[in-house]
């Protein structure tokens, strides 16, 4: 008889002092969700500022873009330089970027420059800026008729 009781598992009832088999009688029922609502904050966090790394350097990236085009469009005006600087880079650049453009009017036969510095955004560009400038410099030969 000892034999055939040794390989049943007994299974508690309902006057055990484990009911439900549980040991101790705690149960890890809602310790996942516990577990992510800790870490969602520091999981978001971490987006945030990967997400501004990814800001930082794409204004870097468009302002470096946007003085190439306007040092283009410079090196081509028949004068009025500073006026197609501006235009280039208004194209290139969306408006809820802050940009400066500065295109100094060179002597003849010079190299054209364009400096465009730009705000960098908190988070996304339009609503809230850092106080930290992407600058991007771009020289280009002079092409117009003032160059000849």
């Amino acid at each position: 008889m000892n034999l055939l009781r040794a390989g049943r598992r007994r299974h508690p009832g309902p006057g055990s002092p484990h009911p439900g088999g549980l040991r101790h009688g705690r149960s890890d029922r809602g310790q996942t969700a516990i577990e992510f609502v800790g870490t969602l904050p520091l999981i978001l966090i971490t987006l945030a500022l990967l997400w501004q790394a990814a800001m930082v350097c794409y204004t870097y990236i468009l302002a470096g873009n946007a003085a190439d085009k306007a040092v283009r469009a410079a090196a081509v005006a028949e004068g009025g330089r500073q006026a197609a600087c501006e235009r280039a880079v208004r194209e290139d650049v969306s408006g809820a970027w802050k940009a400066r453009v500065v295109c100094p009017e060179p002597g003849s036969g010079e190299m054209v420059t364009a400096t465009v510095r730009l705000d960098v955004p908190l988070l996304f560009p339009g609503a809230f800026g850092l106080p930290w400038h992407a600058t991007g410099e771009a020289k280009a030969r002079n092409e117009g008729r003032d160059a000849w």
